[in-house]
């Protein structure tokens, strides 16, 4: 029997959004056309548009939808950046977290290497956290420079929650445009983007049970963008690409049915996620928790995030060990997996590079169960004896 833990990764599609995917993928019609079939599909993408910005505390006409998370970031940055160096050539300043995803990092850094950006790191603290202070000082010594701030709702990797509301309102002080990367956020917190204050904010189908390739840029409609696809404008002259409309539509179905379901299924989860750590913890194997962790605090660190860091193995051979004992997890982000380099988040929170490469991530979901733990913790004894034998600790 496998044991799935990497919900942060991707999350089972909910049986009704399976059966709305199906159900849409029957029936012909773009929803760019104008004729019957092409107006049913319209149809299905507006009410779905409605649906997601009614569980996301936006107005429809602010929900653009993206290929996913990925691309969401990337309109957000790079289109936000090109519109404010177009309208103030002086505006070339990007102010982004640390411990940012690489669908932020990446863009970052490309406009920085080819476009002549510049870029204000913001560091964390050892709990991951980034500071409102430290954005403040970032705007005073750069206000007339900053384009835009891009600061991550909840990281991917290790679960810290971020003061977003705070730190756009500083953004917002400065004149600056405030973007939020809610992806890992949405499935367990009250993610509303009317009250995070925030322009921007991405978010994805298949964190919260919806398919693998659609997801959403939340933007303000007074948000600058410059489009980074070309083509029919099909969203609001800033995205352009023809409609996946069965996709969008199981999008909203499991958005919906998330949120409804939310703050119970966050306790849950929470439970679960405490008993793994205390469990760990216990093992005597010289487990630690990166990060700050408290028992019962599902508000600064998601609930579903157990991120443990084994001294003396690497986390991909533990990865591997325990996927061959049926328990199925992660080193960190699964957009960097295989590629055998520490965590930048883990190294921007303070831990040296050994530390760093022996971090496992274990995140739970809507399908996670005692059963899970259980198997996990069982599993872990014997996996760290031979992955430290495989190193050489043994």
């Amino acid at each position: 029997m496998t044991h799935y833990l990497d919900h942060a990764a991707t999350t089972p599609m909910l049986p009704a959004a399976v059966e709305a995917f199906v159900e849409s993928s029957g029936r012909v019609g773009n929803a760019s056309s104008l004729h019957t079939a092409g107006r049913a599909a319209r149809k299905t993408v507006e009410e779905s548009r409605e649906r997601i910005a009614a569980a996301l505390g936006c107005r429809p006409s602010e929900v653009v939808f993206t290929s996913g998370g990925t691309e969401a970031d990337n309109l957000a940055v790079k289109g936000t950046w090109g519109a404010r160096r177009d309208a103030d050539p002086g505006r070339t300043r990007i102010v982004a977290g640390g411990i940012e995803h690489h669908a932020v990092l990446d863009p970052v850094e490309f406009l920085v290497e080819r476009r002549g950006a510049a870029v204000s790191w913001l560091e964390p603290d050892r709990c991951g956290h980034i500071g409102v202070d430290d954005l403040r000082a970032v705007l005073d010594a750069h206000a007339d420079e900053a384009a835009v701030v891009s600061v991550m709702w909840a990281n991917n990797e290790v679960g810290t929650v971020q003061p977003v509301a705070e730190l756009a309102a500083v953004a917002h002080e400065y004149g600056v445009p405030f973007h939020t990367d809610a992806i890992q956020a949405v499935p367990h917190l009250p993610v509303r983007f009317d009250a995070s204050g925030a322009d921007l904010m991405a978010v994805t189908a298949h964190k919260v049970g919806g398919p693998v390739g659609v997801g959403a840029l939340v933007a303000r409609r007074d948000a600058a963008l410059v489009p980074q696809l070309h083509g029919g404008g099909q969203e609001r002259q800033v995205r352009s690409g023809t409609l996946d409309v069965a996709g969008i539509h199981a999008f909203a179905v499991a958005l919906d049915e998330t949120v409804a379901v939310r703050d119970v299924e966050a306790k849950r989860v929470l439970d679960l996620r405490d008993r793994l750590v205390e469990g760990a913890l216990g093992l005597d194997l010289g487990i630690t928790v990166s990060g700050c962790w408290t028992a019962g605090d599902g508000a600064e660190r998601l609930p579903g995030n157990a991120h443990l860091l084994v001294p003396g193995c690497e986390g991909d051979s533990l990865l591997y060990l325990l996927d061959a004992a049926g328990v199925e997890c992660s080193t960190g982000s699964a957009c960097q997996a295989g590629v055998p380099q520490p965590s930048h988040v883990l190294l921007a929170m303070g831990y040296s590079e050994t530390e760093a490469r022996g971090a496992l991530r274990l995140t739970l979901g809507h399908t996670s169960t005692d059963a899970d733990v259980d198997a996990a913790l069982a599993a872990l004894p014997g996996v760290v004896e031979r992955a430290r034998r495989a190193g050489g600790f043994g």
